[in-house]
């Protein structure tokens, strides 16, 4: 009974047609940037060349309008966070090594390496006080955030001072550290408590309320501390050193939470920075901003524990800052050039467009007319107004365009889709029509009823893409069946032997290039193996 079965006509509808397209589309050599790393780049870069020797403090004031101030061989320059200009300077009679505003933004301090601390009105210039207790140079000096009477130092003397401003005496002396003190931060929640960082490669946690003056909790980064910080809980620290940033958890008993190497020399500094998009997943997030001497800026997003962004500069850094309205971020170098860069707010457009105003005179703005039924405005009004963020919208669906061979596959023309497509010069159009013949098995049917000039065209486009990774999967194996179909066609044409041989030439390259890589991985192998093992 089967036998004696005859398969019915079938009426092929198609109810919605789609333009061939690659299954396997190539990589972009530049990946697409994320939300988080444009915001970084939204910073236009100014650098500020004036200074001539190495930038090794950068701190902000924490009232608006967040000037800034960056340490530069025997001075101590002001700067403007708006025009990214010097408003003053100070000048000292040795090296300047660190600086610190005080939470209200009127005071500064600042220490050099003759083991001085220097106290000044920021708006006079005025020296205030003069604090001399170090017998080695003062390697960092520290307001504490909640406090304005005190002052913390460390230097290379390996001795911790917790000053009394006022006074200009010291307070505490804090002994704990066997090499030189080179970095420390007050607690945002407390002014009593404090971290310093050391060469002896360890970060104490002190509190001046204890009697014994002796650290509160201790731990080892493993590397000489370059610089530490506390993180806006106030219950975590993260220290940089050697090229490995990490993050410890005081609460927990100075447990480490993570460590991060993305570094390739030492890192510098690091400080604190916001995410200040007022809307979105990244909105008013903290980040952590390091910078080393690999001349690299590293965010990292310490809730996610992975680096968001990187940022390449031509120089050594050694210090960066982050203003707190987040707008300005500066970062200064090993060869005296600070990389400033400001993100342009709405501020920036108001103070901008108000000057043009001053400029020019009032300009009253033009009154429109009412509406009326008899105005030709009145029918079109409202069809020019833009949804709000709330509406919901209901989107005409977009007509798709088909080019010739789309057309043509639509019509089941498949040799006709096919020659189409080669004629043209977009590879990833043939492959993707050849793949969509896959699927409906007129590939090989097709090929057999290629006349001479349209398999020439064929075999040069086999030549010229066969031995592509992306695409090699389909076209050799098409190559294969192409030789075997069309071997007598091909001995009787010149030209298509030309083509033939233009193809094994360039797959005998192929095949050394394979052979030569293959050798280079066997050299390689073993070396990583004995590294992996390190």
């Amino acid at each position: 009974m089967a036998d004696l079965l005859v398969e019915q006509p079938r009426e092929i509808t198609i109810s919605k047609t789609f333009p061939a397209k690659p299954k396997l589309k190539p990589k972009a050599k530049t990946p697409s940037k994320t939300p988080e790393s444009k915001y970084w780049s939204s910073f236009k870069s100014h650098q500020i060349s004036n200074l001539i020797s190495s930038i090794p403090s950068i701190d902000f004031s924490p009232i608006s309008p967040h000037q800034f101030a960056a340490t530069n061989s025997a001075s101590l320059t002001l700067f403007s966070s708006q025009t990214l200009s010097p408003t003053s300077t100070i000048s000292f009679s040795d090296v300047v090594t660190s600086c610190s505003f005080r939470c209200d933004g009127s005071l500064i301090a600042a220490s050099d390496l003759s083991g001085l601390i220097r106290v000044f009105d920021v708006k006079t210039r005025t020296p205030l006080r003069r604090l001399k207790s170090h017998v080695r140079p003062v390697r960092f000096v520290k307001y504490p955030l909640l406090d304005k009477l005190h002052l913390v130092s460390g230097g290379d003397d390996s001795v911790v001072k917790y000053w009394d401003v006022a006074g200009e005496s010291v307070v505490s002396d804090l002994y704990g550290h066997r090499d030189y003190a080179r970095c420390g931060d007050c607690s945002p929640i407390n002014g009593e408590i404090f971290v310093t960082g050391s060469y002896d490669h360890t970060v104490k946690l002190w509190d001046v309320r204890v009697d014994s003056k002796e650290s509160v909790i201790e731990v080892n980064h493993g590397k000489p501390v370059e610089d530490v910080i506390f993180l806006p809980s106030g219950g975590m620290v993260a220290t940089a050193g050697g090229n490995s940033l990490k993050i410890w958890d005081l609460i927990g008993g100075g447990k480490m939470l993570y460590s991060m190497e993305s570094h390739n020399k030492t890192v510098t500094s690091i400080c604190v920075g916001k995410v200040g998009k007022e809307s979105g997943e990244e909105a008013l997030q903290y980040r952590i901003l390091s910078v080393a001497l690999d001349g690299y800026m590293k965010v990292f997003d310490y809730a996610k524990m992975k680096v968001t962004h990187s940022m390449r500069f031509p120089a050594p850094l050694m210090s960066i800052g982050f203003s707190p309205d987040c707008m300005t971020r500066v970062i200064g170098s090993s060869n005296g050039i600070i990389f400033a860069g400001r993100r342009k707010g709405k501020e920036d457009v108001g103070e901008s467009k108000s000057g043009n105003f001053w400029a020019l005179g009032s300009v009253e703005e033009p009154q429109r007319r009412a509406l009326r039924p008899t105005y030709f405005r009145y029918f079109h009004r409202s069809q020019g107004e833009k949804p709000n963020e709330g509406d919901h919208l209901i989107m005409r669906p977009k007509k798709v365009k088909l080019s010739e061979h789309d057309k043509l596959l639509k019509k089941f023309r498949h040799k006709e889709a096919l020659v189409s497509v080669l004629s043209g010069k977009n590879p990833e159009n043939v492959v993707a029509v050849m793949e969509e013949m896959v699927a409906r098995r007129k590939l090989l049917k097709c090929v057999v009823n290629l006349d001479e000039e349209e398999l020439g065209l064929l075999l040069g486009f086999l030549h010229k893409h066969s031995t592509m990774p992306r695409h090699s999967g389909l076209l050799m194996g098409l190559t294969k069946k192409v030789l075997e179909m069309r071997a007598d066609d091909i001995r009787a044409s010149d030209a298509l032997k030309s083509h033939i041989r233009n193809l094994k030439r360039s797959v005998e390259e192929e095949i050394r290039i394979q052979h030569s890589l293959q050798e280079i991985q066997g050299i390689i192998s073993p070396l990583l193996r004995i590294a992996g093992r390190r």
